[in-house]
Formats: C-alpha cells, sequence, structure tokens
C-alpha cells in the first residue's frame, strides 16, 4: 500500500520538504489509523501516523494536545501537526532505530518505571480528564457481575469461582482507588514505548488523564508479564485495587466479539487477562483459577 498524494503533499507541507519514499508501519500497535515511516529530500526520516475515521481523528488531536502541553525525556520530538478537520497527520521523529522490547531486561523494565516515575512527578496540563471519568473506570467488575457470560466462556474460571470472588473484586475496585493528581499515560505496552540511550520513549498519548500513579504502572504488569517479564508483584509493591481495577478492565471485554476495526484487541486483552486475574486473586486472597483454560 503507497502513501496517498494528498498525504504527501500535506507531509510536505508540514516538514517543508519533499517525500522521497515511504513504508507503512503495520506491526505495531492496534488501532486502525495509518502509520508510515518517510523519508524527505533533505534526507530526514520523520514518522507520520494519520487517522482513518472519526474515532482515530479523535485520539490523534488528544495525543496531539498532550506533546503540545506537556514536555520531557520520555516524548518522542513533535515534528509537525495539520488537522484539516476531518483526517489529522501528526508527524514526530523516527525512532525506527531504538531499541523495542520485548525481550525485556531488567535494566528496561527499570527505564520505563523511571520514566512513569518523571512523568507522575512532573506538571499536570490543563485539560486532561480524570481517571475515575474514563473508560478504565467503566465496564470492570459490575458490568462482570450483570453480565458473566464473556468472561466465563473463555474458561479461565468457573462460574462457582467467579460466584466466591465478585464480591471481593467489586468491592477492592472502587473508584475511589483511582484518585490523584498525576499525569497518566494509561496505555503503556510495548508497541508504545521504546528505548533511546537507556531512557523509555513513550508515545499513543490519547488516553492520558490525571490519577493515581500506581494505575499507570498496574496497567502495564499484565503485558509486561506476558512478553516474558516478571511477575507484577516483582515490579512493584502496588495497592491490591490497582489488580483488582486491572484484571476487571479485561476480564469485562476479552470475551467480547471481535472489534471489526481493530480484530487484534480482544486477543491481546485475553493475553492480559491471564496475568491479570491470577494477580488479583493472589493480591485479594482468593482461591487460585479454576477453570480449564487457566
Amino acid at each position: 500500500m503507497r502513501l496517498g498524494q494528498a498525504e504527501v503533499e500535506r507531509v510536505r507541507r508540514i516538514v517543508g520538504s519533499g517525500v522521497v519514499d515511504a513504508h507503512r508501519v503495520s506491526d505495531r500497535g492496534y488501532a486502525p489509523n495509518m502509520r508510515w515511516v518517510v523519508r524527505t529530500e533533505d534526507g530526514r526520516s520523520v514518522f507520520v501516523k494519520y487517522a482513518t475515521d472519526r474515532q482515530t481523528a479523535s485520539w490523534l488531536r488528544a495525543e496531539h494536545a498532550v506533546y503540545r502541553r506537556l514536555r520531557g525525556k520520555f516524548f518522542p520530538q513533535l515534528l509537525g501537526w495539520d488537522d484539516d478537520g476531518e483526517s489529522p497527520v501528526l508527524v514526530l521523529e523516527d525512532l525506527s532505530d531504538a531499541v523495542w522490547p520485548p525481550p525485556w531486561t531488567p535494566d528496561a523494565v527499570d527505564a520505563v518505571l523511571a520514566a512513569l516515575e518523571e512523568l507522575h512527578g512532573g506538571p499536570t496540563p490543563a485539560g486532561l480528564g480524570a481517571l475515575d471519568a474514563t473508560q478504565y473506570a467503566e465496564d470492570g467488575w459490575p458490568e462482570v457481575a450483570r453480565r458473566p457470560e464473556p468472561l466465563l466462556s473463555l474458561g479461565l474460571c468457573t462460574a462457582a469461582w467467579l460466584d466466591r470472588a465478585l464480591p471481593v473484586l467489586v468491592a477492592a475496585a472502587s473508584l475511589d482507588a483511582l484518585a490523584g493528581d498525576a499525569t497518566l499515560h494509561l496505555d503503556v505496552r510495548s508497541d508504545n514505548l521504546c528505548l533511546r540511550d537507556g531512557r523509555a520513549v513513550l508515545f499513543d498519548w490519547n488516553h492520558a488523564a490525571v490519577g493515581n500513579p500506581q494505575f499507570d504502572i498496574a496497567f502495564w504488569l499484565p503485558s509486561l508479564r506476558a512478553e516474558g517479564g516478571p511477575e507484577p508483584e516483582e515490579v512493584a509493591d502496588l495497592d491490591p485495587a490497582m489488580s483488582a481495577h486491572v484484571s476487571g478492565f479485561f476480564a469485562a471485554r476479552a470475551g467480547l466479539p471481535v472489534i471489526p476495526t481493530a480484530p487484534g484487541v480482544r486477543a491481546i486483552q485475553l493475553v492480559q487477562l491471564r496475568t491479570a486475574l491470577p494477580w488479583a486473586a493472589r493480591a485479594l486472597d482468593l482461591p487460585p483459577l479454576d477453570g480449564p483454560n487457566r
């Protein structure tokens, strides 16, 4: 698939140099926006992302707003932006030559934790919503209690286990546990970060919000473990409520029908649930999972 002529012209206007070559990046991320690495006439290589529908346009505008308002060594360099009102285009530095986990080393894990510590300890920009008003606070364990069939269809636990565990999980996943005043990324995962000169660089900031910094770390830990990293408890000593919130997010979603525009999402949610749910069981002193696919 080639970069369209209209997009070529928009990139030229944004970066001030013509496009010599472009190749699509399709091996990272789950959102349906389009991503390209573009080589320009003046010898630069840049990363271009543009929206493909109304939702991805909204996400891209939110991401751009974060780049404009925040600064830090954990950010990629913002090179340009163009919004025609329908399909915005974001241009960032090309990080293709960075280190992209996995595999995960102790130093790589520490680099991500250091980046998050810097983010969480820094200023909070105006305009970010509260964590407890985002999707991360919606449709968790209360939704599973209302409709347990999608979770049970995965075979991770039996109905008897769920009946016993649900009161504990619902109580632990209180909205109060999400409150805080730190800036959060909220989508830390290997496809949204890389390592350069020993430091972690984070991108895809469209979910950024303000809340409890522990949740930002907690939401990363299931994917880290799934990619060969340590168990969540070995990375950080977190409030058990974090494991309840994270496991509830994935438990309410992993068994739902495939999303047509993002077909890989349910599979990666299940992968993360396989770590998050046993973690919550350990953290909350629940019995071990007893399903055939546990």
